[in-house]
């Protein structure tokens, strides 16, 4: 009996992305899970062996030039590859599964696992809003943030013992900064270490506590960062500051703080990218008969020829009057509509002219 088509298996097209096939192969595992009421343990494997192949490149490009025989048909964990390979669930049926695959599900059952103490080794990320005028956006500027964080504790050097007394080992891991426990899941009794909640996996704790942070290591104070925004910056882009973030205790490695940027609207000019657009009205003859006409931009007052005939909606570029680019050197473009403006009250001398002018045999004729 021939296998089906690995692709049709998870749902998805031969051009899928590797999130794409992952994401596919979430959704029908957990669906199918033989442990699961309503679950398939044949679909299941079925997936699993389909995900196994299109996850991995180089199988999966084996697969797409040769077919199943390119992959030898067998995908399971086998010796060196899946660690969970044999392991029973609770009907006591063998399960070839691969966690790593499915760690934020698995996570809210086991408490994060390796990822919970990674965490807790690194200090809290702290995002913050600030406004920038249009032209501070535009040209860059130097700023200043305000902001209340936790920070390395003065009075303990973020040790969390008072000044004077040492550090014991933790009575509850015995110094090994982790506990063990049984989890019983869907796949049957699973034990995993976990960080130790009293030492928070350091593996000591405080003789005395520090009188100013209470053991904690940190203690909340205010900030003044100062971050350079950089020219060309836009509306909603974010600026990650490396190790400005929280503090934790024993000293160890800050969050980040990410700065998100909002720009004030300007009056005049609006922007598209690292275009400046603003319109410009001309009188009826400058249009007609051409002329110069005074324009604002970003670099201050300038001016700007208008060719005879021009019409109502023309488009001028004036080169590198535009935003900064932001990676990399130069500017964009300042993009000037001009809108021709018909005269509302007028001379009975003028409304005479234009009588003239818009009889068929007066327009050869000169009338200024």
């Amino acid at each position: 009996m021939s296998k089906r088509d690995y692709y049709e298996i998870l749902g998805v097209s031969k051009d899928a992305s590797a999130d794409e096939i992952k994401k596919a192969f979430r959704k029908l595992a957990v669906k199918y899970h033989p442990d699961k009421e309503g679950g398939d343990e044949a679909k299941f494997k079925e997936i699993n062996e389909a995900y196994e192949v299109l996850k991995d490149q180089a199988k999966r490009q084996r697969y797409d030039q040769f077919g199943h025989a390119g992959v030898g048909g067998n995908t399971g964990g086998g010796a060196g590859g899946n660690p969970f390979e044999g392991f029973q669930g609770f009907n006591g049926q063998n399960v070839n599964f691969d966690f790593g695959d499915l760690g934020d599900i698995f996570g809210s059952f086991f408490g994060g696992g390796q990822q919970q103490q990674r965490q807790s080794r690194r200090g809290q990320d702290v995002a913050v809003n600030m406004t920038l005028s249009f032209d501070e956006a535009i040209f860059g500027a130097e700023k200043e943030i305000s902001v209340n964080l936790d920070d390395t504790c003065s009075h303990c050097k973020g040790n969390g013992a008072e000044p004077g007394y040492e550090l014991k080992t933790c009575p509850t891991c015995k110094g090994s900064g982790q506990v063990n426990r049984v989890m019983n899941t869907m796949f049957g009794q699973i034990q995993q270490a976990t960080v130790c909640q009293t030492c928070e996996g350091r593996g000591k704790v405080p003789e005395k506590v520090c009188s100013v942070c209470h053991g904690k290591g940190v203690e909340r104070k205010h900030q003044a960062v100062k971050l350079k925004v950089p020219a060309g910056i836009d509306d909603g882009a974010t600026v990650r500051l490396n190790g400005r973030g929280e503090a934790i205790r024993g000293g160890e490695e800050k969050g980040d703080l990410y700065v998100n940027i909002r720009v004030k609207a300007h009056k005049k000019f609006t922007r598209e990218g690292d275009l400046i657009l603003s319109d410009e009205n001309v009188d009826m003859i400058t249009a007609a008969l051409g002329g110069e006409i005074e324009i604002d931009t970003v670099d201050g007052e300038l001016t700007m020829k208008i060719p005879a005939g021009t019409q109502s909606g023309t488009d001028f570029k004036l080169s590198s009057h535009g935003v900064p680019h932001l990676r990399g050197d130069g500017r964009g473009a300042h993009i000037v509509t001009v809108h021709v403006d018909t005269p509302t009250k007028l001379t009975k001398r003028q409304k005479e002219l234009l009588a003239e002018f818009s009889k068929p045999e007066s327009r050869k004729k000169k009338l200024w």
